[in-house]
């Protein structure tokens, strides 16, 4: 079988912060209710419903809440967003030795499959609304052997698909962190994932 490569989104292969704070700033200016642009941007990672949930906006209203982020996202975050260091090369370093690229995340599928055409970043196969151990299905769906993330969420989703777990230090969570989570290696960037992917011997013994 061929090897596949799974990739986080949002602050692994892109940095969609200035977006992102713009977009929930709106939101609160539209609703009246406190959110935090800064803080949201600042910790991305869990599902939006889970966000809206600790600004302690009413139970009631979150379906709403989320519907209108997610028609505000593509013109205020996507023209916002950069794919971050690294990682046109790494999803091309996959490719180079013979794999597939999946991108697993817990954003909105529709507006993740827009960084992506904006991007023109070389993914295969992109799977949205999935946080933490639930990513799992995807990457044990599509045989992953690999799973990169910035969060604890993504090393624990991993580690639940009985995947590598490689975590990049360019989100919110610590190299400790990551390693407590079950994250295999930790690398400062992308920009670290060619060189370790055509290093590490574990990456073929694991393809499925």
């Amino acid at each position: 079988m061929r090897m596949c490569v799974g990739f986080d989104l949002d602050m692994t292969l892109i940095d969609p912060r200035p977006g992102m704070i713009a977009a929930m700033d709106q939101l609160a200016a539209e609703t009246g209710l406190a959110l935090d642009g800064e803080y949201f941007a600042a910790n991305l990672g869990p599902p939006l419903d889970h966000v809206l949930r600790g600004f302690e906006a009413p139970e009631e209203r979150i379906p709403e809440l989320v519907a209108r982020f997610r028609e505000i996202y593509p013109e205020v975050v996507v023209p916002r967003t950069v794919a971050l260091p690294g990682a046109a090369e790494a999803l091309e370093a996959v490719r180079d030795n013979g794999g597939t690229t999946l991108v697993v995340t817990g954003k909105y599928g529709p507006n993740a499959a827009l960084h992506v055409k904006a991007l023109d970043l070389a993914v295969d196969t992109l799977v949205g609304d999935l946080w933490a151990t639930g990513k799992a299905a995807a990457l044990t769906e599509h045989g992953a052997s690999v799973y990169v993330g910035d969060h604890v969420g993504d090393m624990l989703g991993a580690r639940a698909a009985d995947a590598i777990a490689v975590g990049v230090l360019t989100g919110p969570c610590s190299r400790e962190e990551l390693l407590e989570a079950g994250a295999d290696v930790v690398l400062d960037s992308l920009a670290g994932f060619p060189q370790w992917l055509a290093s590490d011997p574990g990456v073929r013994a694991r393809v499925r």
